[in-house]
């Protein structure tokens, strides 16, 4: 028990050593996939993952995939102008952002304003990170 605990606390510490690396590297990957192919984003949620897209809450990996595929317009460009990440308990990482949406290639119109905030979780199999909870707002 005390070697299980130990680990733990090493696992911890590397962990929190690199939360905010691990979650500017999960929103780079998450939103080059949601630009060009959103069907990608399936590997980055599990079945207890919620999402939470303008008030309208889903639950579930094939539900937000739904939801995130069939959104009303066709090109998406994010354009990240901050991100703060925090280490929480469980060994999750807080990851709020916020930026510019530039939508079906409107440059004539001034971009949407948009805030994002993911929970992470490690994966099963330590085979990397994916979102527990999302919640998106223009």
């Amino acid at each position: 028990a005390a070697l299980n605990g130990a680990r733990e606390e090493v696992i911890m510490a590397a962990m929190e050593a690199n939360f905010e690396q691990v979650g500017k590297a999960f929103i780079q990957h998450y939103y080059q996939a949601f630009d060009t192919n959103r069907a990608a984003l399936a590997d980055l949620y599990q079945g207890e993952s919620m999402l939470s897209f303008e008030g309208s809450q889903v639950q579930g990996k094939e539900a937000i995939l739904a939801k995130l595929t069939t959104l009303p317009f066709t090109h998406v460009q994010h354009q990240v102008t901050s991100t703060d990440c925090h280490p929480t308990t469980n060994g999750g990482i807080l990851v709020h952002v916020c930026g510019n949406l530039v939508v079906d290639q409107e440059s004539d119109k001034p971009p949407l304003k948009y805030s994002q905030t993911f929970v992470l979780m490690p994966l099963p199999g330590g085979t990397g990170w994916g979102g527990f909870n999302d919640i998106f707002r223009l």
